[in-house]
């Protein structure tokens, strides 16, 4: 499955609307980005199951405000449509393997709970 480009238009719907979603923030000047796309290309073909999704910090700039995007490359994982991981830096391809095994792995119904628990009472 190839990577999908999300915008202003479809990133809540992508986001909500799947189990796992991976995000790549990036932009065409970054180094670090241009090296870390084969590696995001080759898990989406590895896990057709989990929408691999690039935004384009560049083109989508209230996208990266929203996300409070400070360096990229930024990848950021969404597990029913819950922000369970966000780190900036390339990986390596075995430590995104390892993230993508763990965010499938994931309790939600616990992680739901944590965020409940972390809530401020009002």
């Amino acid at each position: 499955m190839a990577t999908k480009t999300l915008t202003q238009q479809n990133f809540d719907e992508t986001v909500t609307g799947n189990d796992v979603v991976l995000v790549d923030f990036w932009a065409s000047w970054c180094g670090p980005c241009r090296s870390f796309a084969p590696t995001f290309e080759a898990s989406s073909e590895q896990h057709p199951d989990v929408v691999h999704a690039k935004v384009d910090t560049e083109a989508e700039q209230g996208i990266a405000a929203a996300a409070n995007i400070r360096s990229i490359p930024t990848i950021m994982a969404f597990r029913e449509g819950v922000l369970v991981f966000s780190q900036p830096g390339a990986l390596p391809p075995a430590a995104l393997e390892d993230l993508v095994t763990q965010v499938k792995a994931l309790d939600m119904d616990e992680v739901r709970k944590q965020i409940a628990e972390q809530a401020p009472a009002e």
